[in-house]
């Protein structure tokens, strides 16, 4: 697992950390990574998989419709590359 060191912070931002990370029944350390985890991966992120199924419901597709993709695509395996 990788370490941040942070240098300069001011006091009253240490001891503000401190005093949330008792607030929270833990280290300072684990109180830093919980914020930097909160700040990096909120929980309302948008996950591609997610979107896409939505998009597909607003248009109004159903499996049948994507059932008309397999039919016409082409099934010919393809031709490895050449470099000469």
């Amino acid at each position: 697992m990788a370490s941040i060191t942070v240098r300069n912070v001011p006091d009253e931002v240490h001891r503000a950390l401190r005093v949330r990370a008792a607030q929270h029944g833990r280290s300072a350390e684990a109180e830093i990574r919980d914020i930097l985890e909160r700040a990096v991966k909120p929980q309302k992120r948008l996950l591609l998989g997610d979107a896409l199924a939505e998009l597909s419901r607003e248009a109004g597709l159903s499996n049948d419709d994507f059932a008309i993709f397999d039919e016409v695509r082409d099934r010919t395996p393809a031709e490895p590359m050449t470099f000469e």
